[in-house]
């Protein structure tokens, strides 16, 4: 049975991501409003991540299990007040946190695990006229020799310009639909791979965000993930869904940043009234309770939902169980808390709210985006319906 009541030092740690979080808080604004820069490695003030790795070290084997509570070291990390940092791209075991790197796990063979895993990996999925519906990819990928050629677009990708790689999603038959979609890791030296742009965006702007361009793109023939190049017949595609699976580890990360931000914005609400004397006295019953309180109630009531969908989204891949449809739950309920909590939260706070002085403002912006990526909550609540009335995609669109 799932029990994600965390250990002493599981606190500990969650404690002290939040205190290096917070020492970067005098520099959000600046890489805010500043898009175009990269923060620096080490920022003036900023406690570094070296504080927390030993505590890992003290961890037993019955805490809670590590994407369960990466997952809650994510909402912490993401609900303070400081420059956003990759915990998990400096973790001490050395392995490269992505989203690439996470498709690469899913799908890639041992070998290729072996060779790239150390490489920090973006993943390449969006076209300009392929969004949600990754059976609408245009991208080619044709085999030439020993390499495969690629030639398309691709927009919107999450680290696309730090990154060392980026796993490219890419059809070798556009005729067979999603069975003929392969993912392909293409080094950032590869002869005809393009960094087109860095985009600017309403939110999450201290991430970088790329465009890229490919044109007669070479690869080596062995940067195909995993080693099935048939084409099923009959529309099946083992490899199209072996890489699918990859959005069942990586939407519980990505519902935890919205989670994240709705948190924030709760704290961050809750300690601004709290200075004016609005807090929730939990002595009084319901009727005897301001607006107010009752909606302090009610908004950390569905933060709560939301993290507990992400941590059981997390376990069930900790314990090797299915989490299709769990994974679509936190995504989808991860994406709405990110918008309501915090409009909730200026609703509250009034004029103060969307003030550049106040961080409440920045938690809606860069929250949005977590119900966009990673499929849309319409998608998901599509994938939700199948999983539950038994459809297929056909089906049910």
């Amino acid at each position: 049975m799932a029990d994600f009541r965390l250990s002493d030092i599981d606190q500990q740690i969650l404690d002290k991501v939040v205190e290096v979080g917070n020492s970067t808080t005098a520099h959000t604004r600046y890489y805010e409003d500043h898009e175009h820069e990269f923060p620096p490695a080490r920022l003036e003030g900023e406690r570094g991540f070296e504080e927390v790795f030993p505590l890992f070290g003290q961890r037993k084997p019955d805490d809670t299990p590590m994407m369960t509570f990466m997952m809650a070291v994510s909402i912490a990390r993401g609900s303070t007040n400081g420059v956003v940092r990759g915990l998990g791209l400096a973790m001490p075991q050395g392995r490269a946190s992505g989203l690439g790197n996470a498709a690469l796990q899913s799908a890639g063979t041992a070998e290729q695990k072996a060779k790239w895993g150390n490489l920090f990996l973006a993943m390449s999925i969006t076209e300009p006229g392929a969004g949600s519906d990754t059976k609408a990819i245009s991208t080619t990928a044709r085999l030439d020799g020993e390499e495969w050629v690629i030639n398309g677009d691709k927009i919107f990708v999450t680290d696309g310009v730090r990154c060392d790689g980026a796993i490219v999603w890419a059809t070798i038959d556009k005729s067979a639909g999603r069975a003929g979609i392969k993912s392909f890791l293409v080094l950032r030296d590869a002869p005809g791979f393009e960094l087109v742009r860095k985009e600017k965006k309403l939110g999450i702007r201290a991430s970088d965000t790329a465009a890229y361009s490919f044109r007669d793109c070479r690869i080596p023939r062995d940067h195909m993930l995993g080693d099935d190049e048939t084409v099923p017949k009959g529309g099946g595609s083992a490899a199209y869904k072996g890489v699918m699976k990859t959005f069942n580890m990586t939407r519980p990360a990505v519902a935890s940043g919205g989670v994240a931000k709705a948190k924030g914005a709760l704290d961050f609400a809750t300690a601004e009234l709290a200075k004016e004397g609005v807090a929730v006295d939990w002595s009084k019953s319901f009727n005897q309770r301001s607006a107010v309180e009752q909606k302090l109630i009610e908004m950390e009531a569905d933060t709560e939902a939301a993290t507990l969908s992400v941590l059981h989204a997390a376990w069930l891949n900790d314990v090797r169980k299915p989490n299709n449809l769990e994974s679509s739950i936190c995504k989808a309920k991860g994406g709405e808390v990110c918008r309501t909590i915090p409009q909730a939260a200026m609703e509250l706070l009034g004029g103060m709210s969307v003030s550049h002085d106040h961080l409440v403002e920045k938690y809606l912006r860069d929250g949005r985006i977590s119900d966009i990526y990673e499929g849309t909550g319409q998608i998901q609540r599509l994938i939700i319906a199948r999983e539950i009335l038994g459809y297929s995609s056909e089906e049910l669109t």
